[in-house]
């Protein structure tokens, strides 16, 4: 079959957007004076801010008469649902590895799910036009790697590719690309063709499509894609969705077949198996379910991902500020986003509580949570979520929790201030290198430990650490890790903070706040110096006299108000806060906005 379908896997930034730019813009997609922004598959306005592939996105390259799929799956552990689902559509995969870097633990944990498939494998080492590029000790590295995660003998033999992205240029000898003799990216595409199988499928027999991922176009509706994995899928088809989890089977029609040419969907009149394809048609249609013909009810293994590590609770917001610049405020929508989302997120876990105004999600991780609420905010909701806690497991041996592997790399003098912080979250240290005069260690740390760590480490190694973290396994309760030892500063009533207030807060410890901010009570204004919260009016006014000085409010000179990311925000939370969602802010807060309240419970304790 002319056909390759191929995934990119690497680490973040180690260049396979980039790599697709290139293989896109030198096979012909774009007229010569057609203006192209960089990054083209990372289309999503976060991925464009966050600077990292969230979404995994299809294209397609003709190269020859071959047709090549491609691919573009995360880098980063969190959205490890996104890599196993869109694994199941390929036959070989891109390892794309930074000639300096090297393999890192994300590239450990995306190779490790590419290998268990049996994909054949193509190691890119990217940046090789970098200062301090070692090519040759990075393919090492990467064949220590394949070793460790037990491949196969075939897929220990893999080819090398020597490439520089930014550059669009790659060889197959290092030698060929130092000394500037490579002129383009082709070498890779027809290393794709030679050394990537074509797809193992059977046209004549009966039809077996594995949905994979979901799309919605605002004149067609869903769109649903997944590779042909037998038989032929037409326009205008009654096709029978089947589940392997489940015993119910439904009909539908299929309105539109579509087939990927470049970054477009082009409508076709019917698609072949091998091939990975999209139609349009079936509203309620899931990822997991088989696309079977009428008569022949054939589903495929479901797709399997691995189970989550940190849950929260989302929440309706009862604030007073809530309805003000939301669109979506009840829990009747906050339960249909969230399980829209788990429809389509198979690494995202939704569940109902007692309480129909709180829902129970899991992810993979504190990005994974963090992405979902700022999508959801952006989309104009308003919710409150709690305190990011790990999943459990009850076994019989005791209580068992999630564990990340870590690694940081850090200059010597920041190693053992970094190694005290990570000692105090019970992490372990594995293994411990040089690199010139920097250090790179690798750890061991309970994925609670990590929650809100990266601007700990980032301030303590002041801006040169690098650290990554990836899903290790489930381990023994590693005891309490200790949080802040500080308490919050709490508005006593609501009003608009004033700075004459504000200043004498600001004596108690650092504020979240500026002048003219809207509070309310039981809103959180900043951090206390001091262990246990306080409760302090920052709406007072000053005191109207017969005597005042001319202009003495403006004499008030106050430190900016800490800003602190949504990240950060999560992980300053307590177990009696929550942090209140909005379009337009983000404000912490107590769950019991009522002082009276809070004593209560507090004397419940």
């Amino acid at each position: 079959m002319k056909i390759r379908n191929v995934a990119i896997i690497a680490h973040v930034d180690h260049g396979k957007t980039t790599l697709v730019d290139a293989f896109l813009r030198q096979s012909g997609i774009f007229r010569a004076n057609q203006r192209v922004e960089d990054r083209i598959l990372d289309s999503n306005a976060l991925e464009k801010e966050r600077g990292i592939t969230i979404l995994s996105k299809n294209v397609s390259v003709q190269f020859g008469d071959v047709k090549i799929n491609i691919v573009d799956t995360p880098g980063h552990a969190d959205f490890g649902g996104e890599v196993e689902r869109i694994l199941s559509m390929v036959d070989g995969a891109l390892l794309v590895v930074d000639a300096v870097e090297g393999p890192m633990p994300q590239t450990r944990f995306v190779l490790y799910k590419a290998l268990q498939r049996g994909l054949a494998p193509i190691v890119v080492v990217n940046k090789c036009d970098r200062p301090a590029a070692d090519p040759n000790r990075v393919v090492d590295e990467v064949f220590d790697l394949f070793v460790a995660l037990d491949a196969t003998e075939e897929q220990l033999d893999f080819p090398v590719f020597y490439a520089s992205a930014l550059e669009g240029m790659a060889a197959t000898d290092w030698d060929e690309l130092k000394e500037g003799k490579a002129a383009s990216i082709v070498p890779l595409l027809q290393g794709i063709v030679d050394y990537v199988p074509a797809p193992q499928a059977e046209t004549a027999g009966p039809l077996q499509m594995m949905i994979s991922n979901l799309e919605y176009n605002d004149y067609v509706g869903r769109i649903a894609l997944g590779r042909i994995a037998g038989g032929v899928l037409y326009s205008g088809q009654e096709i029978l969705l089947t589940h392997s989890a489940k015993e119910s089977t439904r009909r539908g029609k299929v309105s539109q077949v579509y087939t990927y040419q470049g970054l477009e969907m082009v409508p076709v009149k019917s698609m072949a198996a091998g091939d990975i394809a999209a139609f349009s048609g079936v509203e309620e249609i899931e990822i997991g379910e088989t696309v079977n013909q009428l008569d022949q009810a054939k589903p495929l293994p479901a797709i399997v991902v691995d189970q989550p590590t940190l849950t929260m609770v989302f929440r309706v917001n009862d604030g007073p500020l809530a309805g003000q610049d939301a669109q979506y405020l009840t829990s009747r929508q906050l339960r249909d986003r969230l399980f829209r989302e788990a429809r389509i997120n198979v690494a995202l876990e939704v569940s109902e509580t007692e309480s129909p105004d709180q829902f129970r999600v899991a992810g993979r991780g504190e990005l994974h949570l963090s992405v979902l609420i700022e999508t959801m905010r952006r989309e104009g909701y308003s919710f409150c979520v709690t305190k990011p806690e790990p999943v459990l497991q009850q076994t019989d041996a005791g209580v068992l929790e999630p564990y990340e592997y870590v690694h940081i790399d850090v200059p010597q003098d920041y190693l053992g201030s970094v190694m005290e912080l990570i000692g105090q979250r019970k992490g372990e240290l594995q293994s411990l290198n040089q690199g010139g005069d920097r250090m790179r260690a690798d750890f061991l740390v309970p994925a609670r430990g990590l929650i809100g760590f990266s601007s700990q480490f980032l301030t303590e190694t002041r801006g040169h650490g690098i650290m990554h973290h990836a899903f290790a396994h489930f381990a023994p309760w590693a005891g309490p890790i200790t949080q802040r030892q500080t308490g919050s500063l709490i508005a006593w009533e609501s009003g608009t903070a004033t700075a004459y207030a504000l200043q004498t807060a600001e004596e108690r410890g650092t504020l979240f706040i500026g002048p003219g901010t809207e509070v309310y009570a039981g809103m959180i204004i900043g951090e206390h110096s001091r262990a246990g919260d306080l409760e302090i009016n920052v709406a007072r006014k000053k005191h109207v006299t017969n005597v005042r000085a001319a202009g003495s409010d403006d004499m008030i000179k106050l430190q900016p108000p800490r800003q602190l990311s949504l990240e950060q925000l999560l992980a300053y939370l307590a177990q009696d806060d929550c942090l209140e969602v909005t379009p337009g802010a983000l404000r912490l807060r107590k769950l019991l906005l009522d002082r009276h309240a809070r004593e209560r419970q507090k004397k419940q304790r």
